[in-house]
């Protein structure tokens, strides 16, 4: 997985494979809501769990975007498990094993855990950034 982390933007990549580390099957998502509030909560974000198990992380504005409306981004923590007939894989207890080959990024003999994994590693980019003027953010990582 170690090449994944070269691929650029590096900040996507590595929270991607950092996410992809962690197992979160669906319905079974305890370990990923730790790993999102631990994330909300090492950037000294405002960080919850609400009772279902939803993350909502809230970022202030950026300078001089303080007036602006809020935005909400969303993404789903769990991800499909599949894997190959020949594969050799627990998802309960393994993070996904992650291929570059050429232009393109897979997982070995599963599913890769893009859906939603992406989105999700697209906004903790974004959460972590002090790159980008925005306005006030609430990120909800939702279960299921």
């Amino acid at each position: 997985m170690d090449n994944i982390r070269n691929l650029e933007p590096k900040a996507l990549w590595n929270h991607f494979a950092d996410l992809n580390e962690v197992p979160r099957p669906s319905k079974k998502e305890e370990r990923v809501i730790a790993f999102m509030k631990k994330f909300g909560e090492d950037l000294g974000l405002p960080t919850v769990v609400d009772e279902v198990g939803n993350v909502i992380i809230k970022k202030p504005a950026s300078a001089g975007m303080e007036g602006r409306t809020t935005v909400v981004l969303q993404s789903h923590l769990d991800m499909v498990c599949q894997k190959n007939a020949d594969t050799d894989f627990d998802f309960d207890t393994e993070g996904i094993k992650m291929l570059v080959e050429g232009d393109w990024v897979r997982a070995d003999g599963t599913t890769l855990g893009a859906d939603n994994g992406i989105g999700v590693a697209s906004i903790m980019t974004l959460l972590a950034s002090d790159e980008y003027a925005h306005p006030p953010l609430e990120a909800l990582f939702t279960i299921d």
